[in-house]
């Protein structure tokens, strides 16, 4: 039962951690000091997405599905959980490529205004 709650649980992190990645630049603008946590974590969730790897989360929850005697699955996360919402079918290599972009200029776009805030505070 352990291993089963445990992986239920790098579920949610995985999770909460892919929408980390994709808003937490707005989190940065409410709370500066995130800035440290989420660039690092942006530039992983941009760098597994355009190079088709598969995070260690997944591995990590595959293990514990595992022990706990149940099945694991081969795709990556997004593909088990989410890939029919995320990336409909008959989605491109393209595709990603432009979605992982995206995530790209969306943070930049928000960083670029918080910077630009940050420098009107100091003059």
């Amino acid at each position: 039962m352990f291993y089963r709650y445990a992986a239920d649980a790098v579920l949610l992190l995985h999770l909460a951690f892919i929408a980390f990645v994709i808003l937490g630049g707005f989190l940065a603008v409410w709370r500066r000091g995130i800035i440290f946590i989420h660039l690092p974590a942006a530039a992983w969730g941009v760098f597994v997405e355009l190079t088709g790897r598969v995070c260690p989360l997944t591995s990590l929850e595959n293990t514990l599905r595992i022990k706990a005697g149940a099945a694991g699955y081969g795709k990556s996360f997004v593909e088990h959980y989410l890939l029919a919402v995320i990336y409909p079918d008959g989605i491109t290599r393209e595709m990603q490529y432009f979605l992982g972009a995206l995530v790209v200029v969306i943070n930049i776009a928000v960083y670029l205004r918080l910077f630009s805030r940050l420098r009107r505070e100091k003059s």
